[in-house]
């Protein structure tokens, strides 16, 4: 293992060791309090520009397989654990975590206290960054994140966005035959708008009856409100991805577009998130954010407390209650998880109801979306 420097934008500078890719990187520092699942986190499209630091202590422990990738690649900048394992033990594993980063560029940040980073972050509030195999000197470290874009600066959606339309036919996994179960059979058509869309939100999506056609987040709102008049899909589905929603002022205008021809619409975080901009009621940045794979959430209809799969650092305002009706709460802080709009075939939440990592006890959302389009 390399030696790596870490310094950070209220001037903590820290040294520990590396076991994935050696270069330098700029990037947010969070938090994740997910047990389980770290490479569908690190493969999480909404993770790019961040580093990701694991409150669980031990990773590494089961390698990496194909079938956990919820992307093509992994996507933050880099990872920091408590202690690594490179000698992992799995049937189901294809190779060990430290090559898997190598592999794509990822950082791997090992032999720190994550807990003091925690904490920190948790009081602090997430921050900038920068780490480097390369450079040990922390005056010039602090040069280059000084010198490099924040995190809000950045349209990351650009970089994890599909530049070709595809279908998508898997259902989701079977744990117990080891495969994605087939496409069942179509009950409606929709496309999904891919702002970094996570493929176990896609399985979701196909096991609950939608013929599935992701599409770059570069399509415009015309071409699919001439698709929807010409009765070629039913609704669109808004997906996850990264960094401030703020950023994207061209995605918020075609997304009005949809909103005035009234097409079904059902977002999940950035989608989510969206909806309420283009609604006109502008996102603010949490201090930390949500990460990880416990947060409770309560249904507001149902009374039911639903614990919830969470990744975002940005919140929709109180203020868009004026136009919605809030169907989730977030239990921990108050905060908004679900909107029903009142004026439009609209609904979107912020938790991620697909999970991967997470319970699955939100997975009902998708079928909602199949029954809106039939109403």
């Amino acid at each position: 293992m390399n030696n790596v420097w870490i310094y950070l934008e209220n001037g903590t500078f820290l040294e520990a060791k590396s076991f994935g890719a050696c270069t330098t990187a700029v990037g947010e520092i969070v938090f994740n309090t997910s047990m389980s699942g770290y490479q569908e986190i690190i493969s999480d499209p909404s993770y790019a520009g961040q580093f990701v630091t694991f409150t669980m202590p031990e990773i590494g422990n089961v390698g990496v397989n194909d079938e956990d990738m919820e992307s093509l690649a992994a996507h933050c900048k880099g990872v920091f654990v408590r202690q690594y394992q490179p000698n992992h033990s799995s049937f189901r594993a294809k190779e060990a975590l430290h090559t898997f980063l190598e592999k794509h560029g990822v950082m791997g940040i090992c032999d720190i206290d994550t807990r003091f980073l925690t904490k920190m972050l948790r009081n602090e509030g997430a921050m900038m960054m920068v780490a480097s195999t390369e450079i040990c000197d922390k005056d010039e470290l602090k040069k280059i994140l000084e010198n490099s874009p924040r995190i809000e600066e950045v349209n990351y959606i650009e970089e994890v966005s599909t530049k070709v339309a595809y279908k998508h036919t898997s259902g989701t996994y079977d744990p117990f035959a080891f495969r994605y179960n087939d496409a069942p059979e179509v009950k409606a058509r929709i496309v999904a708008l891919d702002f970094g869309i996570k493929r176990n939100i896609l399985n979701e999506l196909t096991q609950a009856g939608f013929e599935v056609e992701v599409l770059p987040n570069s399509v415009s709102g015309d071409e699919l409100i001439a698709r929807y008049d010409n009765k070629e899909i039913d609704g669109v589905f808004l997906s996850n991805g990264p960094g401030d929603p703020l950023v994207l002022k061209r995605e918020q205008e075609e997304i009005k577009k949809l909103i005035k021809r009234k097409i079904p619409l059902f977002g999940i975080c950035l989608g989510h998130q969206l909806l309420s901009i283009a609604h006109g009621h502008d996102t603010h940045k949490l201090k930390f954010g949500h990460h990880g794979g416990n947060h409770p959430v309560k249904n507001v209809k149902t009374g039911m407390v639903e614990i919830t799969a969470q990744n975002h650092n940005y919140n929709v305002p109180e203020s868009v209650r004026d136009i919605a009706d809030v169907t989730h709460v977030n239990l921990f802080d108050n905060t908004i998880e679900g909107l029903r709009y009142k004026n439009s075939p609209t609904f979107s939440v912020q938790h991620h109801p697909e999970s991967s990592p997470g319970p699955k006890e939100s997975r009902y959302i998708f079928e909602e979306f199949l029954t809106l389009i039939k109403q």
